[in-house]
């Protein structure tokens, strides 16, 4: 009994049960198989041995036939009587050989008693056949025809006489055969229909009791702790099962216990912390809605700012400009003034144009953060615009002492851009490369043209001299991304801007070392202007800068 408490020892019976059960179906099957095919094969064989002495019956009816037309008839041809004489010796052949493969084979006693009362008929069948033979010959020596008929009358009715009793017993016997063949299959039927049933009920009586003391005990229980599962996925952690036996779903059902006492336990403890959890929640939440608040007041005041410095410089710029054009033109007209007013009047419009500028810059980065850029595309020099860049910084590389060099290239190339946003961004990797390079002594601005099979392009480098980009370059292009050695706070259009900007033009921003080993190199891939691309120019278009 201690061994039936293991599952595996029950379920090992089931199966072993079940494997037993089907053996003995197997088993069964094969045998009442292997039955049925001897009864079937002995009927067979009796109904061909019937049918082989019918054939004889026939072979010697048509042998009696062709002697008296040989006595008859001398005239008539030998062969006749020949070719039925081998015809009737093949038949007792065939009759002989079927018996001796059926019967005369056979280990059984009672088929070699058949076997012997069968040979001895066809025995008197054969000498019957040679004693005809012998007086058709007499009968054909006869000269009379009355006493050649009379003769082979005689021979007839003694052959009749010889064979008919045999071959009666013959085929009285294999109809004998053929009947008993028949009876043992309907018994053999009878009987393997009872033993099916017999079976049949045993082995149902042997799987309920199976079931009874193994699979419905083991289902029920395995149900029961199917429901407390639910139960405690439904969140009722009071659940607790009965451990009932040793095996292994004792085990199962105690540690289903212990389980759901650490969850009980487990679930207050996080009641516990989810209360706390939200009280933080709600303090942090206000907190953040505070700070959020706080910034957007602040970067209210910064849009503001921007706004109204613009407006406020702009205003007296334009005037300033406007004046110191009417007193250079009426200089130029001879009006009384003095003759050095001239480069007074000049210098102060190249300052007042530089901050025009500056100011122009400061608009277009306030409308490229309220998310829309104007940009005015037009044919324009790459040198030019790379030029104004170097000029507009040529006072802060002096006083950051750092040597400001433009290498213009030997032919100058036409774009197809925005001058002021190109210039703008020129001036912005120039103004990191000053802010952000520590030990920096050097920035070249390069312009190249260069052929590719995209046609004529232009490359705008900016090198420096300084350590150069750190291993994750390319992620300098995402927003408020800021790596700077030296601490200094970051203002420009940032490379995120730069790298739209460029894009819209068509072409691609790259960043990578200085040819000389050493240092950072970035470089603007543009193409250049193509006039039957385009023979009516750009035009002014306005785009969201959400990338940017």
């Amino acid at each position: 009994m201690r061994l039936m408490r293991s599952l595996k020892v029950r379920f090992a019976l089931l199966l072993g049960g079940t494997a037993l059960i089907a053996l003995m179906a197997a088993g069964g099957v094969l045998w009442s198989t292997r039955l049925s095919e001897r009864v079937i094969e002995r009927t067979l064989a009796a109904q061909h041995r019937l049918e082989l002495m019918a054939e004889l019956s026939g072979r010697l009816a048509q042998y009696g036939l062709a002697a008296i037309e040989s006595v008859n008839n001398p005239d008539a041809p030998p062969e006749a009587l020949s070719v039925t004489r081998d015809r009737v010796d093949q038949a007792l052949t065939a009759v002989d050989d079927a018996l001796g493969r059926g019967l005369g084979s056979s280990d059984d006693p009672q088929d070699r008693i058949q076997y012997v009362a069968r040979t001895r008929p066809l025995a008197s069948v054969r000498a019957a056949r040679a004693m005809l033979d012998r007086q058709v010959q007499m009968a054909q020596r006869e000269s009379e025809p009355e006493r050649r008929r009379n003769a082979m009358q005689g021979a007839l009715n003694g052959f009749g006489a010889m064979t008919g009793p045999p071959l009666s017993l013959l085929i009285e016997a294999e109809r004998r055969s053929m009947n008993a063949g028949s009876e043992d299959a309907r018994t053999l039927s009878q009987r393997l229909t009872a033993a099916s049933l017999a079976a049949m009920a045993l082995a149902l009586a042997f799987v309920g009791l199976l079931y009874r003391t193994v699979t419905r005990p083991t289902l029920a229980r395995i149900d029961e702790i199917r429901r407390a599962a639910g139960a405690v996925g439904s969140g009722a952690l009071d659940t607790r099962l009965t451990v009932e036996t040793r095996d292994e779903l004792g085990v199962l059902v105690a540690n289903f216990n212990r389980m759901v006492a650490r969850l009980s336990r487990r679930e207050g403890r996080l009641a516990a912390d989810r209360a706390a959890l939200e009280d933080t929640v709600q303090a942090r939440t206000a907190d953040l809605r505070a700070a959020n608040e706080r910034l957007e007041m602040v970067d209210r005041s910064r849009r503001r700012f921007f706004a109204d410095v613009s407006h406020e410089l702009r205003t007296p710029l334009t005037v300033i400009l406007g004046e110191c054009d009417l007193a250079q033109r009426s200089i130029e007209r001879g009006s009384p003034r003095p003759a050095d007013f001239t480069p007074v009047f000049g210098t102060i419009r190249k300052r007042a144009q530089r901050l025009k500028r500056r100011v122009e810059d400061l608009l277009r980065v306030a409308r490229s953060e309220s998310g829309q850029i104007e940009l005015d595309r037009r044919p324009v020099s790459a040198v030019a615009i790379a030029s104004d860049a170097v000029d507009d910084l040529v006072s802060e590389a002096a006083r950051r002492r750092i040597e400001l060099v433009l290498e213009p290239g030997e032919r100058d190339i036409e774009l197809s851009a925005d001058p002021e946003w190109l210039r703008q961004v020129i001036e912005s990797l120039i103004d990191n490369a000053f802010r952000h390079a520590a030990g920096l002594t050097r920035v070249t601005v390069s312009v190249e043209e260069r052929f590719g099979p995209h046609g004529e392009r232009a490359l705008i480098a900016i090198e420096d001299d300084g350590p150069g980009f750190p291993e994750d370059a390319e992620g300098l292009f995402e927003r408020f991304r800021r790596e700077s050695p030296t601490g200094e706070p970051g203002f420009g259009i940032g490379l995120a801007l730069a790298r739209w900007v460029v894009e819209r033009h068509d072409g691609r921003i790259s960043l990578g070392k200085a040819g000389r080993g050493a240092g950072a190199r970035v470089v603007l891939d543009l193409p250049a202007f193509d006039l039957g691309a385009d023979p009516a120019g750009h035009g002014a278009t306005r785009e969201r800068i959400d990338a940017a």
